[in-house]
């Protein structure tokens, strides 16, 4: 099923999960989430006056995350659906926030992430495979943003 404006609405769950509406586009829906999570992020960040109540917000992003991503996917019939990017966009949020500043570090975390999210490298193709809810769903995007962050941290080391 090829989720909707109409369904978009339907319910508040899937609002979240197809990121507002992001996650309609007809092509590359997950590209499209994270670049709307990227637009959104200076904004949102701006809302919080301590790192770790941004962080604390990440984190309750990722559980009410995993359940409207739950309450989509079997409304969709299919739980990890091409049009739920809200994982997309908690993995950016998280990955810029750690990105060091200007606009080049942030297009290249922007690259990066997509990156590991679309090749799937160990394990998270396996926890793909495997993690068939909207934790799992979640979870193997947090684990792309992980490989990205330590790409991130390698160049940042080397570059200065």
């Amino acid at each position: 099923m090829r989720p909707t404006v109409r369904f978009l609405f339907a319910h508040p769950a899937h609002f979240l999960a197809l990121g507002f509406g992001s996650g309609l586009a007809p092509k590359a829906p997950g590209t499209f989430g994270t670049l709307a999570a990227w637009a959104l992020y200076p904004m949102l960040r701006g809302l919080f006056h301590t790192e770790w109540s941004f962080l604390l917000f990440l984190a309750w992003c990722f559980v009410l995350g995993a359940f409207a991503i739950e309450v989509t996917g079997r409304k969709l019939g299919e739980i990890d659906h091409g049009g739920i990017v809200w994982d997309e966009f908690v993995a950016m949020w998280l990955v810029l926030f750690f990105t060091p500043a200007g606009l080049l570090w942030q297009l290249l975390a922007f690259v990066l992430f997509r990156g590991f999210d679309i090749v799937k490298p160990p394990p998270i193709r396996q926890c793909d495979a495997r993690c068939k809810h909207g934790l799992g769903v979640m979870f193997d995007d947090l684990l792309a943003a992980g490989y990205a962050l330590l790409v991130l941290a390698i160049l940042k080391r080397l570059i200065g």
